[in-house]
């Protein structure tokens, strides 16, 4: 597991003859058994990408952290609160939002759904969605059973996120690891990493995004 580190949008200078740097992307994972992949999704971005990541403490239950890339940092709520000594110092889900370009929460699970579709901000990751800047974009991947992905209230959470301008990468339909069929399971971290990276790129030529030199 790669160690945490501190981490800052600030200071940074801008050569007028730099390279484009690599696109920041900050990964987030909540509790959902879809969780078990989000290694695999760190790896896909990273290749491509800078990442930070963010796990929830009920998607630690699934994540397999020797797994994550090396240079992949993982933060967590301990780092939020270990972080911050004395006023002046640093705000770590201020820094990460700060720090990203784009932002995916893979797998969304129907809890933390709900807690944004509420404006609810009681752990690192939703305290990030609650103060991210959304003219940046930010994607996610829902993963829940059928029964819950065809709730009402999921309808309604979902038209809420919507609104905020956050963008769907729609579940697919297989059989879930409850063991039941149907819709609900997490795209594949291959198709959530080509469906933002294809967004980006095709933002990036059309000038509607910027990717500052390093």
């Amino acid at each position: 597991m790669a160690s945490s580190k501190p981490v800052s949008a600030e200071g940074e200078t801008m050569a007028v003859d730099a390279a484009p740097r690599r696109p920041r992307i900050l990964l987030a994972a909540s509790g959902s058994v879809a969780a078990v992949k989000f290694a695999n999704l760190c790896h896909c971005f990273s290749e491509w990408a800078d990442v930070r990541a963010v796990a929830t403490n009920a998607s630690l239950h699934f994540i397999d952290r020797a797994s994550i890339p090396k240079d992949v940092t993982l933060y967590t709520d301990d780092n939020e609160w270990s972080s911050w000594m004395k006023l002046g110092d640093n705000v770590l889900h201020i820094e990460l939002r700060k720090w990203a370009d784009i932002m995916v929460i893979a797998p969304l699970s129907a809890n933390t759904l709900g807690k944004i579709a509420g404006g609810l901000c009681d752990n690192l990751l939703t305290c990030i969605v609650r103060a991210w800047d959304y003219s940046k974009p930010f994607f996610v991947a829902p993963a829940m059973n059928t029964l819950m992905w065809n709730n009402p209230f999921t309808e309604r959470h979902l038209i809420a996120i919507d609104e905020l301008g956050i963008s769907l990468i729609p579940p697919v339909t297989k059989r879930l690891a409850c063991g039941d069929y149907g819709n609900g399971a997490m795209a594949e971290p291959s198709t959530i990493y080509s469906t933002v990276r294809l967004f980006y790129e095709s933002k990036a030529q059309q000038g509607s995004v910027y990717i500052w030199p390093s």
